[in-house]
């Protein structure tokens, strides 16, 4: 049987999707893995070793699952930012520094004042960030500069695992636009930039297009993996361009609502958009990996998190109710919610603000609780707030000239009816749920699957793999509603930011 297969590499663990050329889903693995903390200096690191390790262990097991399979091609999205120093011979000089790593924050400084915010922002197409890659190696030459003189790449994570599995050093636009070292308009590498931060162009992967082969998977190693020596390794990209990719999105005005532990809303552009407007809410604008097309990510640090927050601290009788009825846990919460608006108002930084605020240090808010508030009330209001922040990034998306449309829900989130109601009638919106489970690894089989010449084009993948199964229409009498409710939560998130 020939088959595709999509890894997804993320902060915490990797997933491998197994699919047939038909778009069926054939298996599936995920592995989780611990991040490397310090206590002392609150340092957050990923091993590349473990990553890799994982990898091999998804891609082993999902072959397994599906006897006499040969895999045509695979695909890889993951997280960014994330930096692997390689050196010539290809052996890891040490872990990768995570983007909540507080490393690089001097070096983002000096960036700053070498070249300013308004220019880091038209050239990279990003907010001067120390999240961002090359303030990492800043830091790194500056501070283990024994593991910056023997590092031949910098790789992203994406980028390393490809270049496990053959041999070949490169990157897609989608992850370089996350090192803060891309020109994004020009598409390559930024000597001005690479000159303030002191580190050369040759020590960055060569660029490629999504989509693009960049090579075969090494002889040596695939009879282990189950793969063959003849399977393609085709670019990805950034988990939330190639989720965009995953959930069809291929055209001006349709966003992709990513509803996960962090919530993201991904739209899609034809041309740069790195205007004053970006940059005061921060957002970034990257290549899509359509070739032609730009992204933005709005996103909020507690999409659903929020309400395993509920479920963990607030939700033990629900627990006990629903395992006495057979139910998960979630389908019980959202049975039981609230079937109308409510009057509270929950400010979701519960892990700090996103977009536009990036406020790591902002505080969660519930607003409006009384002696007769009910939890079945507080479960709604949860995700109505959420909700209500990230309509407030779609008004600051349009204040940008990004306008949207219509939605496009994947993730856990969009498995509840409620969340998507309330979605449909805080936005305004119609909200469409699809057929897919994992729009990430999605994306990638849809990558692979034309590079390899299984589909002639994206839009006949996309018409294969992808298929909108429900629309949630907004209900006029909640909306209208919403609309007051929406108003006072901005004037509570202005007073409540003012607060240090």
């Amino acid at each position: 049987m020939i088959t595709l297969l999509g890894i997804d590499i993320g902060t915490t663990g990797s997933k491998a999707s197994l699919f047939s050329a038909e778009g069926v889903l054939l298996a599936e693995s995920y592995v989780e893995y611990e991040l490397e903390q310090s206590r002392t200096a609150n340092e957050a690191e990923l091993s590349p070793q473990v990553v890799w390790q994982a990898v091999q262990r998804i891609i082993t097991e999902v072959v397994l699952k599906v006897p006499n399979t040969t895999v045509k091609a695979l695909s890889i999205a993951s997280l960014g930012e994330v930096v692997v120093p390689v050196d010539q011979h290809g052996n890891v000089l040490s872990n990768a520094i995570l983007y909540v790593d507080p490393r690089g924050t001097e070096q983002s400084k000096l960036l700053e004042q070498k070249i300013g915010s308004k220019r880091i922002m038209e050239i990279t197409g990003v907010p001067n960030h120390p999240m961002f890659s090359l303030p990492k190696m800043m830091w790194i030459k500056q501070n283990q500069p024994e593991i910056y003189s023997k590092t031949w790449k910098f790789m992203l994570f994406g980028d390393f695992i490809a270049y496990k599995l053959t041999g070949e050093s490169a990157t897609d636009y989608s992850l370089a636009s996350r090192t803060m070292a891309l020109n994004v308009a020009k598409k390559e590498w930024d000597s001005e930039m690479l000159r303030a931060a002191d580190v050369e162009i040759d020590k960055l992967p060569r660029l490629i297009l999504s989509g693009e082969v960049i090579g075969e998977v090494r002889a040596t190693i695939a009879s282990s993996l189950g793969l063959q020596s003849t399977t393609l390794v085709v670019a990805g990209g950034h988990d939330q361009a190639c989720a965009a990719l995953g959930a069809g999105i291929l055209s001006s005005n349709q966003a992709v609502d990513g509803i996960g532990t962090v919530e993201c809303i991904t739209p899609v552009y034809s041309q740069p958009v790195l205007n004053s407007k970006m940059l005061e809410s921060q957002y970034n604008c990257a290549p899509h990996v359509i070739n032609g097309l730009y992204l933005t990510y709005a996103f909020n640090f507690t999409g659903g998190s929020i309400l395993k927050w509920y479920r963990d601290y607030l939700g033990k009788g629900a627990q006990y109710e629903a395992e006495k009825q057979g139910m998960s846990i979630y389908d019980y919460l959202n049975k039981t919610a609230s079937a109308s608006p409510t009057e509270l108002l929950v400010i979701p930084h519960f892990a700090g603000s996103g977009t536009p605020y990036m406020n790591p240090d902002a505080k969660g808010t519930i607003y409006g609780l009384r002696l007769n508030t009910s939890a079945e009330e507080l479960y709604r209001a949860l995700m109505e707030g959420v909700t209500y922040e990230m309509r407030y990034n779609l008004q600051c998306l349009a204040d940008a000239g990004i306008t949207i449309n219509s939605l496009r829900a994947v993730g856990g989130g969009a498995k509840s009816d409620l969340w998507l109601q309330i979605k449909a009638d805080i936005m305004n919106l119609p909200i469409e749920r699809l057929n897919i489970n994992e729009a990430g690894t999605t994306g990638n089989i849809i990558l692979a699957g034309t590079a390899a010449g299984l589909y002639s084009s994206l839009e006949e993948a996309i018409g294969i793999l992808v298929k909108p199964i429900q629309t949630f229409e907004p209900n006029p009498k909640h909306a209208e509603w919403y609309e007051q409710q929406y108003i006072k939560y901005k004037q509570l998130s202005r007073v409540i930011n003012e607060i240090h």
